[in-house]
């Protein structure tokens, strides 16, 4: 057997929790069957049953584009492009809305079944528009197309079953729940406090941490205007990944010299 992935993020181009997915999950299912990733980027690696490819997103003139919608484009040219290779795949499993298209094109010209994994839905990220204007109805009509048309739909959740339930028209039967799963190899419970000492974090002391990207689906700008409210006894750690814009990045930069007007533990 073999599977087909279409992603936009896979290593070393990761930013969000969609890529280490699918770089968990490619290299658990290369175990057992043949791996086929395209994603974007300049990968280019050939294991004993995994096969990865990068595609690049600037193989066309964009420059006089609209910079918001410029990003939708520029992948559904490269969506496009991956399938410009043959597709041999039993199965195409695709992530985000990224690599959807791509997946929508593999069903329809290739005949072959279609699996959708959602991480996150566009009906639920409505601040998306500040990042892609009118593009972020192009992105939610690639979702809500590949979704509807999907063979099978993975959730990684409950929460998010209910949410494609409540505004896709999907068959229940085709929507599994698969939470998210760790190396246990890998991720293991240590007692090693360096990286605490590291980044100047008292391990006597109580902290309240954040790991993810900086962008408002994550709530990171709340967590920071209610720093205020926080016992100042109690540290603020903040391991922020990229900014989804620069406009958020502002925000955020601005609320956090802020807070720490009034306390030095952030």
């Amino acid at each position: 057997m073999k599977v087909l992935f279409f992603t936009k993020e896979f290593p070393p181009h990761v930013y969000g929790g969609a890529g280490v997915h699918v770089e968990y999950l490619a290299a658990e299912l290369a175990k057992i069957m043949d791996v086929d990733v395209r994603c974007f980027g300049d990968q280019d690696l050939k294991k004993e049953k995994l096969q990865i490819k990068g595609f690049s997103e600037n193989l066309f003139d964009f420059n006089d584009t609209d910079d918001k919608i410029k990003p939708v484009l520029k992948t559904l040219a490269t969506c496009i492009q991956m399938n410009a290779n043959p597709v041999d795949a039993d199965i195409v499993h695709c992530h985000t809305w990224y690599a959807q298209f791509a997946g929508i094109i593999s069903k329809l010209c290739y005949g072959i079944p279609l699996v959708i994994t959602t991480h996150s839905l566009e009906p639920l990220r409505p601040w998306k528009r500040e990042q892609l204007g009118r593009g972020y109805d192009a992105s939610s009509w690639i979702e809500k197309t590949a979704i509807e048309m999907a063979d099978a739909i993975i959730a990684v959740s409950k929460e998010t079953k209910e949410d494609v339930l409540k505004h896709f028209n999907v068959d229940e039967r085709k929507l599994k729940v698969i939470y998210n799963g760790i190396d246990l190899k890998e991720y293991v419970v240590t007692t090693d406090t360096s990286a605490l000492e590291k980044y100047g974090v008292n391990k006597d002391c109580p902290y309240v941490l954040f790991v993810g990207r900086i962008t408002r689906q994550k709530g990171i700008i709340h967590l920071v205007n209610a720093i205020k409210y926080i016992d100042k006894n109690t540290q603020v750690v903040l391991c922020a990944g990229a900014p989804d814009t620069p406009e958020i990045a502002l925000e955020m930069e601005k609320s956090v010299q802020e807070a720490k007007k009034e306390r030095g533990n952030i």
